[in-house]
Protein backbone atom coordinates (compact mmCIF):
# COMPACT_ATOMS: atom_id res chain seq x y z
CA UNK A 1 0.00 0.00 0.00
CA UNK A 2 1.28 3.52 -0.92
CA UNK A 3 -0.33 6.92 0.39
CA UNK A 4 -1.53 9.48 -2.51
CA UNK A 5 -1.18 12.65 -1.76
CA UNK A 6 -3.94 13.12 -0.60
CA UNK A 7 -4.04 10.99 2.42
CA UNK A 8 -5.89 7.80 0.20
CA UNK A 9 -3.55 4.66 -0.09
CA UNK A 10 -3.30 2.57 -2.95
CA UNK A 11 -2.72 -1.28 -3.74
CA UNK A 12 0.17 -1.95 -6.18
CA UNK A 13 -1.28 -5.19 -5.95
CA UNK A 14 -4.61 -4.34 -7.77
CA UNK A 15 -2.76 -1.99 -9.82
CA UNK A 16 -0.33 -4.16 -11.13
CA UNK A 17 -2.70 -6.59 -12.20
CA UNK A 18 -4.84 -4.10 -13.56
CA UNK A 19 -1.67 -2.78 -15.55
CA UNK A 20 -0.53 -6.37 -16.53
CA UNK A 21 -4.16 -7.13 -17.96
CA UNK A 22 -4.33 -4.06 -20.28
CA UNK A 23 -0.49 -4.25 -21.06
CA UNK A 24 -1.25 -8.03 -22.51
CA UNK A 25 -4.59 -6.95 -24.35
CA UNK A 26 -3.44 -4.08 -25.91
CA UNK A 27 0.19 -4.72 -26.08
CA UNK A 28 1.76 -1.81 -23.75
CA UNK A 29 4.59 -2.39 -21.03
CA UNK A 30 7.72 -3.93 -20.90
CA UNK A 31 9.28 -3.90 -24.75
CA UNK A 32 10.88 -7.19 -25.26
CA UNK A 33 13.55 -5.72 -27.99
CA UNK A 34 17.22 -6.09 -27.77
CA UNK A 35 18.83 -2.65 -26.18
CA UNK A 36 21.57 -1.33 -28.17
CA UNK A 37 25.45 -1.88 -27.30
CA UNK A 38 25.07 2.35 -26.33
CA UNK A 39 21.51 1.77 -24.64
CA UNK A 40 23.57 -1.27 -22.61
CA UNK A 41 26.13 1.19 -21.47
CA UNK A 42 24.44 4.04 -20.77
CA UNK A 43 21.92 1.90 -18.66
CA UNK A 44 24.97 0.74 -16.81
CA UNK A 45 25.78 4.10 -15.74
CA UNK A 46 22.13 5.27 -15.53
CA UNK A 47 21.64 2.59 -12.97
CA UNK A 48 24.56 3.26 -10.80
CA UNK A 49 23.68 7.04 -10.86
CA UNK A 50 20.11 6.27 -9.33
CA UNK A 51 21.15 3.26 -7.37
CA UNK A 52 20.22 5.60 -3.65
CA UNK A 53 17.44 6.88 -5.18
CA UNK A 54 18.16 10.33 -7.00
CA UNK A 55 21.24 11.20 -9.06
CA UNK A 56 23.15 14.15 -7.54
CA UNK A 57 24.65 16.75 -9.87
CA UNK A 58 27.95 15.17 -10.01
CA UNK A 59 26.56 11.90 -10.92
CA UNK A 60 24.27 13.32 -13.80
CA UNK A 61 27.84 15.38 -14.96
CA UNK A 62 29.66 11.57 -14.61
CA UNK A 63 27.32 10.45 -16.90
CA UNK A 64 27.24 12.93 -19.44
CA UNK A 65 30.74 13.62 -19.22
CA UNK A 66 31.62 9.76 -20.15
CA UNK A 67 29.24 9.41 -22.74
CA UNK A 68 30.51 12.71 -24.40
CA UNK A 69 33.87 11.62 -24.70
CA UNK A 70 33.09 8.07 -25.84
CA UNK A 71 33.37 6.84 -29.89
CA UNK A 72 30.31 4.37 -28.95
CA UNK A 73 27.83 7.52 -28.84
CA UNK A 74 29.98 9.61 -32.17
CA UNK A 75 27.14 9.44 -34.50
CA UNK A 76 23.89 10.19 -31.44
CA UNK A 77 22.00 13.35 -32.49
CA UNK A 78 20.24 14.82 -29.77
CA UNK A 79 16.95 13.20 -30.82
CA UNK A 80 18.69 9.84 -30.93
CA UNK A 81 19.93 10.15 -27.36
CA UNK A 82 16.67 11.59 -26.06
CA UNK A 83 14.74 8.52 -27.30
CA UNK A 84 17.59 6.15 -25.89
CA UNK A 85 17.41 7.90 -22.25
CA UNK A 86 13.64 8.08 -22.48
CA UNK A 87 13.59 4.24 -23.09
CA UNK A 88 16.22 3.46 -20.20
CA UNK A 89 14.64 5.59 -17.94
CA UNK A 90 10.86 4.01 -18.24
CA UNK A 91 13.06 0.77 -17.31
CA UNK A 92 14.72 2.24 -14.27
CA UNK A 93 10.96 3.73 -13.19
CA UNK A 94 9.20 0.37 -14.26
CA UNK A 95 11.67 -2.26 -12.48
CA UNK A 96 14.74 -0.13 -10.60
CA UNK A 97 18.32 0.09 -10.73
CA UNK A 98 18.78 -4.19 -10.22
CA UNK A 99 16.36 -4.66 -13.11
CA UNK A 100 18.07 -1.60 -15.51
CA UNK A 101 21.32 -3.57 -15.13
CA UNK A 102 19.86 -6.85 -16.17
CA UNK A 103 18.57 -5.41 -19.02
CA UNK A 104 21.81 -3.94 -20.24
CA UNK A 105 24.69 -6.13 -19.27
CA UNK A 106 23.28 -8.49 -22.07
CA UNK A 107 23.85 -5.81 -24.85
CA UNK A 108 27.21 -4.84 -23.48
CA UNK A 109 30.18 -6.18 -25.42
CA UNK A 110 32.84 -8.08 -23.11
CA UNK A 111 35.79 -5.56 -25.29
CA UNK A 112 33.12 -2.64 -23.03
CA UNK A 113 32.15 -4.53 -20.05
CA UNK A 114 35.24 -3.61 -17.30
CA UNK A 115 34.81 -0.06 -18.67
CA UNK A 116 31.21 0.20 -18.35
CA UNK A 117 31.76 -1.43 -14.53
CA UNK A 118 34.93 1.05 -14.08
CA UNK A 119 32.85 4.37 -15.44
CA UNK A 120 29.59 2.74 -13.04
CA UNK A 121 31.91 3.05 -10.06
CA UNK A 122 33.59 6.21 -10.66
CA UNK A 123 29.96 7.89 -11.46
CA UNK A 124 28.79 6.03 -7.77
CA UNK A 125 31.88 7.69 -6.12
CA UNK A 126 31.29 11.08 -7.96
CA UNK A 127 29.50 13.14 -5.16
CA UNK A 128 31.94 11.66 -2.46
CA UNK A 129 29.60 9.79 -0.92
CA UNK A 130 29.02 5.92 -1.60
CA UNK A 131 25.39 5.24 -0.36
CA UNK A 132 24.08 1.40 1.08
CA UNK A 133 21.53 1.15 -1.80
CA UNK A 134 24.85 2.11 -4.34
CA UNK A 135 27.23 -0.30 -2.79
CA UNK A 136 24.39 -2.97 -2.63
CA UNK A 137 23.57 -2.50 -6.93
CA UNK A 138 27.38 -2.42 -7.57
CA UNK A 139 27.79 -5.63 -5.51
CA UNK A 140 24.70 -7.45 -7.58
CA UNK A 141 25.72 -6.17 -10.61
CA UNK A 142 29.32 -7.85 -10.42
CA UNK A 143 27.39 -11.22 -10.12
CA UNK A 144 26.04 -10.48 -13.91
CA UNK A 145 29.34 -9.51 -15.48
CA UNK A 146 30.72 -12.26 -17.84
CA UNK A 147 33.99 -10.28 -18.31
CA UNK A 148 36.93 -12.40 -16.94
CA UNK A 149 38.46 -9.04 -16.45
CA UNK A 150 35.46 -7.28 -14.50
CA UNK A 151 34.93 -10.67 -12.61
CA UNK A 152 39.30 -10.32 -11.35
CA UNK A 153 38.68 -6.64 -10.46
CA UNK A 154 35.43 -7.27 -8.48
CA UNK A 155 36.48 -10.13 -6.95
CA UNK A 156 39.43 -8.44 -5.37
CA UNK A 157 37.55 -5.69 -3.97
Amino acid sequence: MSKLGNGRKICHTHAEYTTGLFDSLFGGGESTKELSKQEGFTGILLAAAAADGHISEEEAQGLWTTIGRMKLFANFTPDKFNKMMDNLLKILKKGGPNMLVDKCVPAIPDSLRATAFANACEIVLADGVVEDEERTCLRNSRTVWKSPATRRWTSSR
